[in-house]
């Protein structure tokens, strides 16, 4: 299980360096300043030099990945995380990693592209996947909904994840749908709904016991 998983870290540690390389190809047709940020309304807000985007940000992204991979082997309820969770985890950041450089080089290089439209969309797709993969979720430290009450109890963990699914998936679909629409309000009002519901409805199973 361990060397199948260190296989499956290096190849998502190398897939997000990858775009190191198509930086390093692209370079003389890469401006000085690179946008690396954008408003709601998908306007470049934040930008960085070619350096810092082409190398640091991967590297960035890099250290993520293994900082959240050597946090949930160190958990002392490890045995708890399906390989299914795990096989998810590593895969996250990568995929983002890849696609939010490709966001960033195809606008650095003067291509239109709809980044508020983009952005709810691929958050909503994150949220539906990860909102599916919620009630696998055993109880442990570092995967899922770590709230007092969900951590105190194994039947509150259970209960508030398979509940928190269903919110999950439905603002997902939210984001998607409000990402054709452009209303990003519909954005910040799903995301809300997403962490004050599952951890009113964990209190409320506190409170009668569970």
């Amino acid at each position: 299980m361990i060397k199948k998983n260190l296989k499956i870290l290096m190849i998502t540690s190398a897939i997000i360096l990858l775009p190191i390389f198509a930086g390093l190809i692209l370079w003389n047709q890469l401006p000085e300043q690179m946008p690396i940020h954008w408003n709601a309304a998908g306007e470049v807000d934040g930008v960085a030099s070619k350096a810092f985007t082409v190398f640091c940000l991967p590297l960035i992204f890099l250290g993520l990945q293994w900082i959240a991979t050597f946090a949930t082997y160190a958990d002392p309820k490890r045995q708890n995380h399906p390989q299914k969770i795990l096989q998810l985890m590593f895969w996250i950041i990568p995929v983002l990693a890849v696609i939010l450089t490709a966001i960033t080089y195809i606008t650095a290089l003067g291509r239109d592209m709809s980044v508020e439209s983009l952005i709810p969309i691929l958050l909503g797709l994150l949220f539906v996947v990860i909102g599916n993969y919620m009630p696998k979720c055993k109880h442990n430290y570092t995967v899922g909904i770590k709230i007092p009450w969900t951590l105190a109890s194994e039947e509150n963990w259970n209960r508030t994840h398979r509940f928190a699914s269903w919110i999950w998936v439905a603002c997902g679909i939210l984001m998607m749908i409000s990402g054709f629409f452009h209303f990003p309000i519909i954005v910040l009002i799903a995301a809300l709904i997403m962490v004050f519901v599952p951890t009113v409805y964990s209190f409320v199973l506190y409170k009668k016991g569970i």
